[in-house]
């Protein structure tokens, strides 16, 4: 598939038509066993949301190094997953970490912390950060203006494609997936490669792992039609992305 576009005004994204970014949350298995090593054969970078205390940094935290050091990023999902708990649909959240009865300080606290960990195990000191469940506040304040001088970026959950201009770095848009097709995902770059657009996808599950999935040979489509495309499409990591929009509002 070939898609033209016209020149925009806006930023045409690393001089190419538009900006795509992979993001995969809470640090499972599946990320090692199915993501990585899919995108390592096609040469493509992603970001990988890290949950501090998932079982599976601990256990598996040399191939996480190992994945990092290939170019893809630990991106911050706080240490614990706090989710506001008081929310319609949120049984899922436990007592322990239950944003809505976090102090504002133990919030920024236990994210600070995180980006310690991360940073013993890439050695990276710029990185984004993701918000557990796309929340925004304890107590009615927004937790991440305390941090802003500790990230890139942050990624939130609601959907859009923006222009560098359009995108706000302390909420960035995304499109969530739970077992759409390839076509709907391709359709989306399409979209974004027309309107010279960033897209960001956020997975969890790949093949498995998770109540949240996009079944294997779906996403492995995906990528071949980004692979494919690469010389009009800059996949990249959210950092990198994040540095880049953050360049381009700043000289406009």
């Amino acid at each position: 598939m070939t898609v033209f576009c016209l020149k925009a005004q806006n930023s045409l994204w690393n001089n190419k038509q538009c900006a795509v970014v992979l993001t995969y949350d809470d640090a499972i298995s599946i990320d090692l066993d199915n993501v990585i090593p899919a995108l390592d054969s096609l040469n493509l970078k992603a970001t990988f949301y890290i949950i501090g205390s998932s079982p599976v940094v601990k256990s598996r935290m040399i191939e996480w190094r190992k994945a990092a050091a290939n170019g893809h990023e630990l991106g911050n999902h706080s240490l614990f997953h706090p989710c506001d708990g008081s929310l319609p649909g949120r049984d899922f959240v436990n007592l322990e970490n239950d944003l809505s009865k976090y102090s504002l300080i133990r919030a920024i606290n236990e994210i600070k912390i995180n980006n310690t960990l991360l940073t013993a195990i890439d050695g990276q000191d710029l990185r984004t950060f993701a918000y557990p469940c796309g929340d925004l506040t304890v107590g009615g304040k927004k937790f991440y203006d305390e941090l802003k001088g500790d990230f890139v970026g942050a990624r939130g959950v609601s959907a859009g494609l923006q222009t560098a201009t359009q995108v706000n770095l302390d909420n960035i848009d995304c499109y969530f997936i739970n077992g759409q097709s390839a076509a709907y995902m391709i359709n989306l770059v399409v979209q974004a490669q027309r309107s010279n657009t960033l897209l960001v996808f956020l997975f969890h599950g790949v093949g498995g792992g998770h109540n949240i999935n996009v079944d294997l040979n779906e996403h492995s489509k995906l990528l071949h039609y980004l692979k494919n495309n690469e010389k009009d499409i800059w996949i990249t990591t959210m950092v990198n992305a994040a540095k880049y929009i953050k360049k381009e509002q700043f000289n406009r």
